[in-house]
């Protein structure tokens, strides 16, 4: 047992004997009224020491902006209320907060402390390229990678795939969207990406369900036009990295019935609460990101598109792997998610490709073959 796993069992222990009762197997032990506050408290908890350090950071310092990163800067419904008290003027987040985000630090600390180079203001949104850091494939590549494969697929022009990639989803596909540079951080960005219908009632449970093989109540985020943010979302400003959760607007939300209220649990998550069921929480918010189309015109030509299909200008969008798995790299990897799991349309570049014309010998179970995340 490593000493990551050592530590973890030791806290797991530990709440044990605080709550008098075993931590609940995912997938095995039902959902109570004792696990939802557990988490709630949790979180309320995490929310209070996060706002106190910025009142008193900015106490202490008079600085205007803050600048976030490490493990705690993912929790995006702490950085939604953290950005709404109005403590700061502007925060960012590192895309890559986590542990990854280190190794930024890492280099930026050798290039200005030790190396002496002077810190510079990129005149864009910021210096990160939109987190589109990783490696990408030419068209070439990618053909290549997926005949060898044993996939079937049509290579089509850029406004060819935008309209069917479209149509697809507007017809209540799930889609493999694999394009351009790999995502640098935890977040799919919209380029390894699994999209679906924001309007659908049933999406969500069928993208955990089917796709990513999870639990049913796992959320997703929506990923909208940056200038049609401000209609769906109580959003001041951008939120280009997923890392900021604002409420749905009140004018596209759902009363509850009061039998609807009455329900608990799983039945009661299940309840659509707006116009966009697959994207919003239970207390009527989103995980939102903003799209431009600066950073990723590819991917913002796609949700205009399905937007002049739907007058609705998002998209769902979840990382392209199953749980327990690393978001596909390669086209390879594209591939063989888009056969082990119930994704219905897959593009890869500009190639495109439908589950029912693959050889269904290529089919594989991927239900069973990854641990829970």
């Amino acid at each position: 047992m490593s000493t990551r796993d050592k530590d973890l069992q030791e806290a797991a222990d530990a709440l044990n004997e605080l709550f008098g009762q075993p931590a609940r197997r995912p997938e095995k032990d039902l959902l109570t009224q004792f696990h939802m506050d557990v988490a709630a408290s949790i979180q309320a908890v995490t929310e209070h020491a996060v706002l106190k350090l910025a009142r008193s950071l900015r106490r202490e310092t008079q600085a205007r902006n803050l600048c976030m990163a490490g493990g705690v800067a993912l929790n995006c419904v702490a950085n939604g209320k953290l950005r709404k008290e109005g403590i700061f003027d502007g925060i960012w987040i590192q895309p890559a907060a986590g542990d990854a985000g280190g190794a930024v630090g890492a280099a930026l600390a050798a290039y200005h402390l030790f190396a002496g180079q002077p810190r510079a203001v990129t005149p864009e949104q910021d210096g990160m390229s939109g987190a589109y850091l990783g490696p990408g494939f030419s068209d070439e590549d990618v053909q290549a990678r997926l005949r060898a494969a044993g996939a079937r697929f049509a290579t089509l022009g850029d406004g060819d795939l935008i309209r069917a990639t479209a149509q697809a989803l507007a017809d209540g596909k799930a889609v493999g969207w694999m394009q351009g540079r790999m995502e640098f951080g935890p977040r799919a960005l919209g380029n390894r990406s699994i999209l679906g219908d924001p309007r659908s009632p049933t999406m969500q449970k069928v993208l955990n369900l089917k796709v990513k093989y999870r639990e049913s109540f796992r959320p997703f985020a929506p990923s909208v036009l940056h200038e049609d943010a401000q209609r769906w979302f109580d959003l001041d400003g951008a939120s280009p990295y997923m890392l900021l959760v604002a409420p749905v607007r009140a004018e596209h939300r759902r009363d509850m019935t009061a039998e609807e209220r009455a329900l608990f649990g799983i039945d009661k998550l299940n309840v659509p609460r707006s116009t966009i069921p697959a994207v919003t929480h239970i207390d009527y918010s989103a995980r939102v990101q903003t799209v431009h189309a600066g950073t990723n015109p590819r991917y913002h030509a796609l949700i205009s598109a399905f937007k002049g299909l739907t007058s609705c200008g998002m998209l769902v969008n979840t990382s392209f792997n199953v749980r327990g798995e690393p978001i596909v790299w390669t086209p390879e990897d594209a591939f063989r998610c888009f056969m082990g799991s119930e994704i219905d349309v897959l593009a890869v570049g500009n190639c495109y490709l439908k589950k029912e014309e693959q050889d269904p010998a290529l089919r594989i179970d991927y239900k069973d073959q990854f641990e829970l995340d």
